[in-house]
């Protein structure tokens, strides 16, 4: 197993911070995410790259859970990218791209799979529907094109990361 430090880290937070971010989302985030990010919010692991089918990523940074005025707090992210976000997708961290990597609940219950999503060439749904006449769940088809597995759990997508 490897040993990740973390770095930048913007202080530790409580459980009644998370608990508002699963009301406000209506999904309950895993255990061994909420645990790491408790002492790790904002902050960027000192092992950052890890691969998505044959790509090396970067891990930049956690997301914010106590900093609703941060464009980095992860409910400001969730709501700003809700249009073009497939449904289940729910973004922790970001790459220095702008990608997301994302907890994903579609099919996955109570155990989301750890997903990297690339904003490129990703349209807003609504748009989809409107200008190529796409029905809903064929715009939702289309926004997954861009939605790529990563680790059935985040502690195992942590075991995968390299410097």
């Amino acid at each position: 197993m490897n040993t990740i430090r973390w770095r930048y880290q913007d202080g530790e937070i409580d459980d009644l911070w998370i608990r508002n971010v699963e009301d406000k989302i209506g999904l309950e985030l895993p255990d061994d995410y909420k645990k790491c990010v408790k002492i790790n919010q904002g902050g960027s692991p000192t092992l950052y790259l890890f691969e998505v089918n044959g790509v090396e990523r970067v891990f930049g940074a956690l997301l914010k859970i106590n900093n609703p005025d941060s464009g980095t707090d992860i409910l400001n992210v969730f709501k700003n990218y809700k249009d073009t976000l497939p449904k289940g997708l729910v973004p922790f961290a970001f790459d220095p791209a702008g990608d997301l990597i994302c907890f994903d609940y579609k099919d996955h219950g109570d155990n989301p799979i750890i997903v990297f999503w690339e904003h490129e060439n990703a349209g807003e749904k609504e748009t989809y529907m409107q200008e190529e006449g796409l029905r809903e769940e064929q715009a939702e088809e289309r926004a997954r094109e861009n939605v790529y597995y990563v680790a059935e759990t985040f502690t195992e997508f942590l075991e995968k990361l390299y410097d």
